[in-house]
């Protein structure tokens, strides 16, 4: 069976030694390494391209969000395969084995001056302009270890939240329970992940070079992936199902062959299957009413037999199941699209805010604090929120409304696009703050640190991280929890593209607002630009966002699933429902 098996293939007995709180343990570490290296940068690389790069203010927050967007948009390749071909745990290996290679050319990079240009980062404010450029080559070898790590952490986000996700049977009332706070530690232990990086590796690479900062976390990834595999033994790991892309196409192609066939009332006339094996699924979805077009996909020709629809194939002939699963796929997405927003503010706190940072007195009782490290200030707020959260916040919500998970998925995400909102509002007046100290020292060109502490950034990035913890949970919980059997991988790579599109977003939305607004960002001095106004705009863009969300979430109604039963005689049935 190669190096992961199904369950079911496990003897008797000893299937139930496998998963649990025990395994899911491997995955946790497994998040917080791979994160602490991939946060690290995050926060960090838009100071490697303006510092040591030398690209422009606007092109580095560009390339980061680029980047960001890619590895994040990725997720769906990853997804795919987890899906389609591989196990998850082999797909976090393949990708985790890319992104390792991705850190070692950075690496190599970052330690050979011939393969970039001379570094102007101690360059006056009104001079960067006369720095020299990285060349085509140069580049080249950046974007190609950028690149390679989107691609390999983009398979492994993608893979691994839903490889823990199995470990916990949700037809077991006591495991679907841990699986609601799996979702909830899961990000614990990426936080953590995070706390490390932008603590302990940012002021590595500040004070021993970018080559040791990219190099821990070449390392970092590779111990990941040792971890990964010592838990080999102990996983439940999937067997892939074949292309969910493919059965969705399929619904598409016998609704549309079916178009002229009047949709039936009595859900006899579509077809399902009963019996556990018949089918990809372990579950049948019931019948709902929104998108009925897709219901002729089901339709049943012949009214004399049902063991007639074997003859119809699937371009022709689809069950229930598979019709709700592309209807499932079809609600989801207006979810997605109206949290995009929100991830297009997050860039902003990891590129204009880490700049913002720069130009501030970095001394906080008497540490020096390096710029890139400041987002461990909401990270912290994290790190307290999450078990408060899931300890006495579940269980009490849980008592007052009966969901298990306390409150229902989109309630928790509405709570974050609310608090995101703030956040740029909060931004807003803290840039003002600080262009205004700025102009009465008269340091409006100067390199040196204003005298403001850049502990007032904090307030932004405390509140985000709220945001985050409720809305980034709230999306992966929900994918899970919603998509089919046979697209759990695909559906958590998807609520990762609200990250992607979010990046993607930014940079539209960065270009737009300094041609509409006649240069608010334009110049490399931010003590010039108008970036309050740019962030308020974010936060009223945010609100009227929020808006949609309402609408999109009221709309949107939950999947309801029948488990599957095997006949009297143990044979497969397929019969009209």
């Amino acid at each position: 069976m190669g190096i992961c098996r199904d369950v079911k293939t496990k003897p008797h007995g000893q299937e139930t030694m496998l998963g649990g709180n025990r395994a899911v343990l491997f995955v946790y570490a497994t998040e917080g390494l791979e994160n602490m290296a991939f946060i690290t940068n995050a926060v960090s690389l838009v100071t490697y391209f303006y510092g040591y790069m030398n690209f422009s203010l606007t092109k580095s927050a560009a390339t980061l969000t680029n980047f960001m967007g890619t590895a994040f948009l990725l997720t769906l390749v990853g997804g795919f395969i987890c899906d389609t071909y591989l196990s998850r745990f082999k797909t976090c290996v393949l990708f985790g084995l890319i992104e390792f290679l991705g850190y070692g050319l950075l690496t190599v990079q970052a330690h050979f001056h011939q393969l970039r240009p001379f570094p102007c980062n101690d360059v006056a404010s009104n001079l960067k302009n006369t720095c020299e450029a990285a060349d085509t080559s140069q580049t080249a070898f950046l974007f190609a270890g950028l690149y390679m790590v989107a691609l390999g952490t983009s398979g492994v986000k993608a893979a691994l939240p839903a490889l823990g996700a199995d470990q916990f049977g949700e037809k077991d009332p006591k495991e679907a329970a841990q699986l609601s706070s799996f979702f909830n530690w899961f990000l614990f232990s990426l936080t953590i992940g995070a706390i490390i990086g932008v603590t302990l590796i940012v002021w590595i690479t500040s004070n021993q070079g970018w080559d040791w900062g990219f190099g821990i976390c070449a390392v970092s990834v590779l111990c990941a992936l040792v971890v990964l595999c010592m838990g080999k033994s102990l996983y439940r790991n999937n067997v892939p199902m074949g292309s969910p892309l493919l059965r969705i196409l399929q619904v598409f192609v016998a609704a549309i062959r079916n178009r002229k066939l009047p949709i039936p009332e009595n859900a006899e006339e579509l077809l399902e299957v009963h019996g556990k094996g018949t089918s990809i699924h372990d579950e049948i979805l019931q019948r709902t009413e929104q998108f009925r077009f897709l219901d002729r996909a089901a339709i049943i020709r012949s009214t004399n037999d049902a063991s007639t629809a074997t003859k119809q194939g699937p371009w022709s002939l689809c069950t229930v199941t598979q019709v709700e699963e592309t209807k499932i796929l079809i609600r989801m997405l207006p979810i997605i699209v109206s949290t995009v927003f929100m991830n297009t503010c997050l860039a902003q706190l990891q590129t204009f805010s880490i700049q913002q940072s720069t130009t501030m007195n970095p001394y906080i009782l008497g540490f020096k604090v390096p710029g890139p490290s400041l987002p461990v200030i909401p990270l912290l707020f994290m790190f307290a929120l999450i078990p408060f959260y899931d300890r006495v916040f579940v269980p009490l919500a849980r008592r007052i409304t009966g969901v298990p998970t306390g409150i229902r998925h989109l309630q928790r995400i509405g709570i974050g696009l609310v608090l995101s909102a703030i956040s740029m509002a909060i931004a807003g007046v803290v840039e003002t703050r600080r262009k205004s100290v700025a102009i009465q020292h008269n340091m409006v060109d100067s390199a040196d640190p204003l005298p403001m502490s850049l502990f007032w950034l904090g307030f932004q990035y405390a509140v985000f991280g709220a945001a985050d913890m409720f809305t980034l949970v709230g999306l992966l919980e929900f994918f899970y929890a919603e998509s089919s059997a046979g697209m759990k991988s695909l559906s958590t790579a998807i609520s990762w593209c609200s990250v992607a599109f979010g990046y993607f977003l930014s940079t539209v939305v960065v270009e737009v607002v300094n041609k509409v607004s006649g240069g608010w960002l334009a110049n490399n001095n931010l003590n010039r630009d108008k970036l309050n106004y740019f962030y308020w705009f974010l936060s009223g863009l945010s609100v009227v966002n929020f808006g949609a969300y309402l609408v999109c979430a009221s709309w949107y109604r939950y999947k309801v699933v029948e488990m599957k039963q095997d006949d009297a005689e143990g044979k497969v049935e397929m019969s009209r429902v």
